[in-house]
Parts: C-alpha cells; structure tokens; sequence
C-alpha cells in the first residue's frame, strides 16, 4: 500500500465535533468508515456514491456511534467493534447516551465482526493492524494503516482521552499509549476522536500529560 492510495477524508460531526474518517482506496474506489458520529449529514453525503465495505469503531461511546445507523442503512457494510463493546451498542446505559438529554437515546444493531489485539484486517486493499488500546474505555481500538494510525480517543495533540467516564482507567490508558501507540513508528501520523492530527514523535516530545513516563 502507497499513500497514494489511500484518500482519508475528515469530518468533525456533532455538538461533539467528533472526528469521523472516510478512508478511500483510490485503486479499487473501496472505502472505509471510521466511527460515524452524531449529526451525519455531511458524512453521508460524502459517502453516497462511494462503495463502503465497512464501518469500524475505535469505541461505542454516544458521539462515535450517533449515525451508525444512518450510515449501515445508506451503505448496508458490516460493522467491527472490541467485544468488550458490543453490548455498549445496544445499550443506551452502557454508550452513555441515555446520560445526556438526548431526544432518543442511541440504539444500534450488533456489530457483525468483534476485534482482537493485534490481528490484520484486509479490507478496501488494505493491510488494517488492530491494537487493543483500552483505558478511555474498556474496548477502545487503535487502527494501523502504515504510517496512519486512527485511535479513537486514546491520544490527541498535547493531551490524552478522559478516564473518568464508566470503564475508563488512567493506568491503563498510560500503557496504551506508552506500549501500543508510542511503539510505533515516530513519524506515524495519527488521527485522534478529536481535534487536530498530530504524530507520535511530536507527543513523545512536547504531549505534557505522556512525556513524563518514557522509559
């Protein structure tokens, strides 16, 4: 895989503004939905007339599932998720959307494909390395694409995901970063659930909240 291949298309959807990828492989004009969030409309019109072959999730959080629906019914692909996060899909308590006033909490259908730490996913002509990055949530996934790393809410540019929501652990969200994350190449971009791209060697250098724990 060439980065010419690859087209990532970024969109900050939501009260959120939570970032949703659309990945095309310019070859075969396959493409890849990365965690469809609230308020899609921009999402799907992006997608329409593309051939989306599947819908991955980093987590099931509320505004990284909020338009799964809309894009499974638009585009029919199946949808992968950690197993320690399928039931949260179903589960308004669980993704938290039952929490925040919503006018209807948020249901979706299981995912018909469940992740495991370190296996290769082949999808869109693409060689898709999955890290089990839990600590924001207990499921949370990272997805490797060469020097493209899309890890949900587990790393941002200067800061980290939150752990003080259900299932979230300080602790074990520092060795997601410091064992799977930052064990990747320094010039590794990477795409967080929020906010700007940023690479692993600008965190390692200058992300207050990680640079004080390297080995």
């Amino acid at each position: 895989m060439s980065d010419q291949q690859l087209a990532i298309q970024s969109f900050a959807l939501g009260g959120f503004q939570t970032n949703a990828y659309v990945l095309t492989n310019t070859d075969t004009e396959e493409t890849i939905v990365i965690d469809p969030g609230m308020e899609p409309a921009r999402l799907l019109q992006a997608i329409a007339d593309k051939n989306v072959v599947a819908i991955l999730l980093t987590h099931a959080h509320l505004d990284h599932i909020g338009g799964l629906n809309q894009v499974r019914a638009l585009t029919k692909a199946p949808v992968y998720i950690h197993p320690l996060e399928q039931e949260w899909l179903t589960n308004p308590d669980l993704n938290g959307s039952s929490r925040w006033g919503l006018p209807e909490p948020i249901v979706c259908e299981r995912a018909e494909h469940e992740l495991a730490d370190g296996q290769t996913l082949r999808l869109a002509g693409f060689d898709i390395q999955v890290l089990h990055t839990p600590g924001h949530s207990p499921g949370s996934c990272s997805f490797v694409i060469g020097k493209h790393c899309f890890g949900g809410d587990v790393l941002f540019a200067q800061s980290i995901g939150r752990t003080d929501l259900p299932g979230g652990d300080y602790e074990t969200l520092m060795i997601s970063i410091q064992d799977k994350l930052f064990e990747l190449d320094d010039d590794t971009i990477v795409y967080p659930g929020h906010g700007p791209k940023t690479t692993i060697d600008y965190e390692k250098t200058y992300n207050p909240f990680v640079t004080g724990m390297l080995r």
